[in-house]
């Protein structure tokens, strides 16, 4: 398959953001004003970029609001799969949270025009096969139904409907004044949460606040200005599909800096699941049942 700039923009996002689990992992601030930290980081970087070079433009009333919903949608995602993540495991919140293709393709059958096409539904079944391989029976086995359990659903449905929203406002909206509106709802939609929850802002080591700066730079600004130029050219079906890659990315970075195992089953997996996200970019059905 020849890839072409918005595949290869997905790819480039996809290994910006896979750095993101092993930064919260690290535990050096909690998953709230980790989330906060990351939104404001970015919005701090590319806001002046946009006013100094002119590349905001305010766009209509209608366009704003479904930008500043997206912008709240996705900060809310970010919060709760931090706190999921935290509180349970990086594996479970990983897993539960990558439903959301699923969640993406319900909710684009049941209530969009355009269809998902059967390569999609084929695609995400062998990917989300490939991931329960990847993450191992006997650790999906010990999940427990908590609170965090929950929380990593509620992520993976957020994620999905941001996806959604996102497609059809950069249709409308250019990707800078689509990322500024976004970041800037996000900060201080966030901002409030840890107002109003007595988060601590300042006091963290020089350490937490390089990695607070990676989150909001790399994790942030520069993987979701190129999925958002990806997800201007591509189905949103495809990328959700193809997100459930830096799960494969995260153990890879996981064993290079962690010291974590990689074995035999996570090998298997991970080649399920880039084989149901190869599965969605065909074009053509599998199989075209002949009709005489």
């Amino acid at each position: 398959m020849k890839i072409n700039k918005p595949q290869l923009a997905l790819v480039l996002g996809i290994v910006c953001i896979s750095i993101f689990p092993i930064l919260v992992r690290l535990h050096l601030t909690n998953g709230l004003i980790s989330a906060f930290y990351r939104m404001f980081i970015a919005t701090l970087l590319l806001l002046p970029y946009v006013i100094i070079f002119k590349k905001f433009q305010l766009p209509t009333l209608k366009n704003l609001i479904s930008a500043v919903l997206c912008g709240i949608v996705f900060a809310t995602d970010i919060a709760v799969w931090n706190i999921a993540i935290q509180e349970s495991t990086a594996t479970q919140a990983t897993l539960l949270s990558n439903l959301s293709p699923l969640w993406l393709g319900i909710t684009s059958f049941l209530f969009l025009k355009n269809k998902p096409a059967l390569n999609f539904w084929i695609g995400t079944v062998v990917a989300l096969f490939g991931m329960i391989i990847f993450m191992g029976f006997e650790t999906i086995s010990q999940f427990h139904f908590d609170t965090a359990f929950f929380l990593a659903v509620l992520s993976g449905i957020l994620y999905a409907n941001y996806l959604l929203i996102s497609k059809n406002v950069l249709s409308k909206i250019e990707i800078l004044s689509f990322m500024t509106i976004v970041l800037i709802a996000a900060s201080l939609f966030l901002g409030l949460i840890c107002w109003v929850s007595k988060e601590t802002f300042t006091g963290f080591s020089t350490t937490a606040w390089l990695v607070l700066f990676v989150q909001g730079a790399v994790c942030q600004l520069t993987a979701w200005l190129l999925i958002s130029y990806a997800t201007q050219h591509l189905r949103a079906t495809r990328i959700s599909v193809s997100l459930l890659g830096q799960a494969i990315l995260a153990s890879f970075m996981a064993w290079l800096f962690l010291d974590e195992n990689i074995n035999w089953h996570m090998i298997i997996g991970g080649i399920f699941l880039l084989l149901g996200i190869r599965i969605t970019f065909y074009n053509q059905p599998l199989w075209v049942k002949k009709i005489k």
